[in-house]
């Protein structure tokens, strides 16, 4: 196969000058590849984890229990998609609530602790967890990218709580739900 750059250039969907090593709160959507339903059922607006939901339920509280840098807020684990918010706190200055202001600093690689090198870990240890469960090794199991909003005040912070909280309640509108792609425009 020939490699063709104008083809094959994959576009970040980051905030271009913004530096997400630093401390801040996230907003954070993960979709399952093909926005497939492999991580249980809703039952009367309550969402029911199956073996695979629950890989991702652990792997994500186990984010924060390895990285000294990592608090979990709000969580929910969907049948096709995960929302969270994860913050990031600084250990010289204790946990930041709200994320910083955007910066000159361009995002060029994954550092350490940073969001997307905690999310990229997250997905990969997820992956790994389901595919070895499944008996389907190298299998996608997360669309390539996801979606993060900053966290930039308390009001912010308790409409995406509220969100997050009565997600499941919602599933029978959701856009993500199965039975509703037809209806999206």
């Amino acid at each position: 196969m020939i490699h063709h750059a104008d083809l094959h250039h994959r576009q970040s969907i980051r905030l271009e000058d913004y530096d997400y090593s630093r401390a801040g709160a996230y907003f954070i959507t993960i979709c399952t590849h093909n926005r497939e339903c492999v991580f249980g059922d809703m039952v009367n607006g309550n969402m029911r984890l199956n073996e695979y939901g629950h890989a991702v339920e652990t792997e994500w509280i186990e984010t924060a229990n390895i990285r000294s840098n990592v608090e979990l807020d709000a969580f929910v684990v969907m049948p096709n998609h995960f929302h969270g918010i994860l913050v990031i706190i600084d250990g010289c200055r204790g946990t930041a609530r709200y994320a910083p202001a955007v910066t000159n600093r361009r995002f060029g690689g994954l550092p350490s602790g940073s969001l997307p090198a905690v999310i990229r870990s997250f997905k990969s240890a997820a992956t790994k967890r389901i595919n070895e469960s499944r008996g389907t090794p190298g299998t996608p199991v997360w669309q390539r990218n996801y979606y993060e909003h900053v966290i930039r005040n308390e009001i912010d912070l308790d409409e995406i709580r509220k969100y997050i909280i009565g997600n499941p309640a919602k599933w029978d509108s959701d856009r993500e739900n199965p039975e509703n792609r037809e209806h999206r425009g």
